[in-house]
């Protein structure tokens, strides 16, 4: 009992000095009721100044010592502030290296395969521009013409007002065909004093592939951007070679249009991808815009089907903005980019009214014209998702009245056969040869297999448990294109050394032979008329005139093609003649790969589709009939015979060439 009661007893002492010990505590007077008189006791006053001045000291204390608390637990994290800025420079600093060795590898690959296909160096001038074919010859002979030009000024009136390429014909040559590729090469020439350094074709080809370079770089640039890690990059540039043959035309096509243009939509859809990002700093919010800017407009003066392709552009931007994908304010930024491209285009391109007719520019409108609807659309209520089909509804609606008012108001050229014409050249009705979508394919392939947040979202709509998402989504990011990259490695790289390696022959003495003929023989005021691929070679490597052109943009021009190439179908001699006397032609070149053509499958040789169109042929139950008094006109005028031999003599033939001048005075005697 006595034990207890002491015990009891310092139980209580203890909690009377714990009472105590609160009651004079200074939070305790801070807290408690005021001293009487409505002040404070001079005891608390003191003990409070005490306690200020004691936080104060620790406060002190603790700021000085943070950073360095603060270092050395992300040191023992590994992520101290120079750790992550190194980091952070590396992956940046590796990176851009290999974007940039990336292009400029693909660049002497593409110069090192066409020496060794064309053995360009080891050729004569002539011979090296008979490897330009068809429509690149025409593009290659105006810049010939503008370096021979006395100035720079005078070389671009005569091109504006050019009599002296297609008969009876004065073309604006830098409107029609978009020279603009042309006039900055030839400036890019004599202005940096390369005429003593480097010959007109190796600058104008290496140019070329020099924006190659930049195009696969600016799809390395795009998936590192989308993906976070430029092994994205790395992999897009290795699909992008491998399937050459579908992301580009510069093994035979150098000077094409696509060419010169799509390396500057490359970096524009670079740009754009990154000014697209959200948490993006001001600086690099401004380097974006700017770019995607320069990038826009010059995309649009280099080709002239870039308006459909920015039009593409448009709508999926237009999508992305309905479904809050993207901020609102940025992508109306850049349909202020597109019109301020439109417009300086208009009026550079000498006033070309196929920009003001072009749906970019009606679709653009629109939305402007559409944008105050487009408040409240994006808070998930039942009312914003019936005003954003509405605000669809009225874009599309806009859109297309528009469009026919322009085409009302506006003169311009109904060129329905352009769509057709663009179809086929982007690839659009085959499975192959789509340049322009396949480098795309790739880059977004390339960040599904390396973007460690698609990966996450998959692991997470699978509701994997097993291991962690993050943990596995990073480790598949880096192994997954890690193996792929090797596995390609392996199996493809032997293929390209090999490719490089192999020493191809070309040889076309027959060609080099007609050229030399008509350069010395033929009159300088001669006309020739012949295929439209042949009448470039021949304007580029002789400077005759010729009587069409391969250029499909122009409603003369193609009509030109067809009635010339009636010289292949089942017409009379009188027809033909008719037809290349109403051109002002004097020669008229039969090619025996096209008279005597064996195709794989028939029906889609040029001669098979000439008696298709002259109704010359008759199908019935899967079989054809020919239905033609004449025979066909190429294989007729090589037997030399009446009525040809009155309307035509021959003066040249080769094994691949047949040259006939154009009589001027008939004579009806066999």
């Amino acid at each position: 009992m006595r034990e207890r009661s002491r015990t009891r007893g310092r139980r209580e002492a203890g909690a009377g000095g714990r009472s105590a010990g609160r009651a004079a505590s200074p939070w305790r007077e801070r807290r408690g009721a005021p001293a009487a008189g409505g002040g404070r006791s001079p005891a608390m006053e003191g003990g409070a100044a005490d306690l200020r001045q004691r936080k104060k000291q620790n406060d002190t204390e603790s700021d000085k010592m943070a950073p360095d608390e603060r270092n050395k637990e992300n040191s023992k994290l590994g992520r101290s502030p120079k750790y992550v800025l190194i980091q952070r420079f590396a992956k940046l600093f590796f990176g851009c290296l290999a974007a940039v060795t990336s292009g400029m590898m693909y660049a002497v690959y593409l110069s090192t395969y066409h020496e060794r296909k064309f053995w360009f160096s080891t050729r004569q001038e002539l011979e090296r521009e008979i490897t330009f074919q068809g429509d690149s010859a025409i593009y290659y002979s105006f810049y010939k013409e503008l370096l021979k030009a006395p100035s720079f000024e005078r070389g671009v009136y005569e091109l504006t007002h050019n009599n002296k390429t297609v008969s009876l014909k004065t073309i604006n040559a830098v409107q029609q065909m978009t020279l603009y590729p042309e006039l900055i090469a030839s400036v890019l020439y004599q202005a940096s004093g390369s005429e003593e350094v480097i010959e007109p074709v190796y600058f104008y080809i290496g140019i070329v592939f020099g924006l190659q370079g930049i195009y696969v770089t600016a799809l390395f640039v795009t998936s590192w951007v989308m993906s976070g890690t430029w092994l994205a990059g790395m992999l897009t540039v290795a699909w992008f070679i491998i399937n050459r043959t579908d992301t580009t035309r510069i093994d035979y096509s150098i000077p094409s249009r696509e060419n010169w243009a799509l390396p500057y939509f490359a970096c524009q859809v670079a740009a754009l991808t990154g000014y697209l990002k959200k948490n993006l700093n001001c600086s690099a919010e401004k380097f974006c815009y700017l770019l995607v800017s320069a990038s826009t407009y010059t995309f649009m003066m280099m080709w002239e089907y870039s308006h459909y392709l920015l039009f593409i552009q448009a709508v999926s931007l237009f999508l992305l903005d309905s479904f809050a994908l993207a901020q609102t304010e940025k992508v109306h930024e850049v349909y202020k980019i597109y019109l301020f491209s439109l417009f300086l285009g208009y009026l550079l391109q000498f006033e070309n009214s196929a920009l003001l007719v072009s749906p970019l520019l009606s679709l653009v409108a629109a939305l402007m014209l559409s944008k105050c609807l487009q408040m409240n659309m994006k808070k998930g209520t039942f009312m914003s998702r019936l005003l954003k089909i509405m605000y669809v509804y009225l874009v599309l609606t806009i859109t297309v009245t528009l469009n026919f008012l322009l085409k009302m108001f506006v003169p311009h050229k109904e060129n329905e056969h352009l769509l057709k014409f663009l179809e086929v050249k982007l690839g659009l009705n085959t499975t192959k040869m789509k340049y322009l979508w396949t480098p795309y394919v790739c880059m977004l392939a390339a960040f599904g297999v390396c973007s460690p947040e698609l990966w996450m979202t998959l692991f997470k709509w699978l509701r994997l448990k097993a291991v962690h998402p993050i943990l596995l989504a990073l480790i598949l990011s880096m192994a997954v294109p890690t193996i792929i990259g090797f596995s390609l490695w392996k199996e493809f790289f032997p293929r390209i050394m090999t490719e490089l390696s192999e020493l191809q022959e070309f040889y076309d003495p027959d060609t080099v032979e007609l050229m030399t003929w008509i350069k010395r023989q033929a009159p300088v005021a001669a006309v020739f008329a012949g295929s439209p691929q042949l009448m470039g070679v021949i304007k580029l490597c002789t400077g005759w005139m010729v009587s069409s052109l391969p250029l499909y943009n122009d409603d003369d021009l193609l009509k030109r093609n067809e009635n010339i190439y009636q010289i292949y179908s089942k017409r009379s001699a009188e027809d033909i003649y008719k037809i290349l006397t109403s051109y002002k032609a004097n020669f008229l070149i039969i090619e025996d790969s096209i008279c005597n053509e064996v195709g794989p499958v028939r029906g889609c040789r040029v001669k098979d589709l000439l008696d298709i169109a002259n109704g010359h042929v008759v199908c019935e139950e899967g079989d054809s009939f020919a239905y033609s008094k004449y025979g066909r006109f190429c294989h007729e005028i090589k037997m030399n015979y009446s009525p040809y031999v009155n309307y035509f003599t021959r003066v040249y033939w080769n094994r691949s060439y047949f040259v006939y001048r154009i009589n001027t005075v008939i004579s009806f005697q066999s």
